[in-house]
């Protein structure tokens, strides 16, 4: 199934994305307010059946918003390509772990919504990613049994400012969060109809020109050594989202740079997964 989180007529739902349109399936659901609770709930089964007949919606007409909206856990994976840490030129050793930090959810939007570059900063940049949705609560996870706690999948936008990503020594909260700078959908594929295990191809298209290009096999550290590392220090609860990482070719590694401008469009895709697009705009 795809599963996307919407707004129609000034009411906020979710549904089953389907050839024609959408099915609302929060109307028909009620005792699962959100995604975020159908995820908890372990409700596929119900939100299957329900995801039957005619949309209640074409795509057309609704505005698709993340489709988790308010998930426990937003955990990023930073560097996590094998040429990634060529790209930062500091003759860096080989790490032994990757780096984490988190995002908020009011520094994402949805599919087709505008991303915004910040007032404090010209060096505005675009990360694509394939993130994780996890399914089960779990902690000190064995690798083994990772993959099975995996949900779904979807994609999202990193979006960076760059001058603020070493305001401190270490950290990158402040480049991370900026308000609506990063993007998630367009949807969630539920993890019966995609294997984690098999290679994602994954794409990011700046204008129509495609900058980074990678497959997630190639990652340092794989979907199931993430989800094995992460539990070791919190649990991991249904609905919590890992972002595992962009490959080489962001705008800010480029010689010159090609930091994002209004009026860019930034597209990251998985075929498997579709094609999360977004128009970049300045902060009012």
């Amino acid at each position: 199934m795809r599963l996307a989180t919407f707004q129609a007529n000034g009411r906020v739902s979710y549904g089953a994305v389907t050839v024609g349109g959408i099915i609302d399936l929060g109307r028909k659901l009620a005792k699962y307010p959100t995604l975020v609770d159908v995820f908890r709930g372990k409700a596929f089964g119900e939100v299957r059946a329900a995801a039957m007949g005619e949309p209640d919606h074409k795509l057309s007409d609704v505005a698709l918003l993340p489709p988790l909206l308010a998930p426990e856990k937003i955990i990023c994976v930073g560097i996590n390509y094998p040429e990634r840490g060529a790209e930062y030129k500091e003759n860096r050793e080989a790490q032994k772990y990757p780096n984490l930090f988190c995002r908020f959810p009011p520094s994402l939007v949805g599919h087709e919504q505008p991303i915004v570059r910040p007032k404090v900063s010209d060096r505005f940049d675009y990360e694509g990613e394939i993130v994780l949705v996890i399914g089960s609560e779990g902690r000190h996870v064995p690798r083994e049994q990772a993959l099975a706690m995996i949900g779904g999948v979807t994609l999202g936008n990193e979006g960076s400012v760059r001058d603020w990503l070493r305001h401190g020594t270490l950290n990158v909260t402040q480049g991370k969060n900026f308000d609506r700078s990063g993007s998630l959908g367009p949807w969630i594929v539920t993890a019966d109809e995609l294997d984690p295990e098999k290679p994602l191809h994954l794409m990011t298209r700046v204008n129509g020109e495609l900058r980074q290009d990678d497959t997630s096999d190639r990652l340092t550290w794989g979907f199931a050594w993430l989800i094995n590392y992460i539990s070791t220090f919190t649990t991991l609860r249904p609905g919590d989202l890992i972002w595992t990482g962009t490959p080489t070719g962001a705008g800010g590694h480029q010689t010159p740079p090609k930091w994002l401008k209004p009026g860019d469009v930034v597209e990251v895709e998985v075929p498997e997964i579709g094609v999360l697009r977004n128009r970049v705009v300045d902060e009012a």
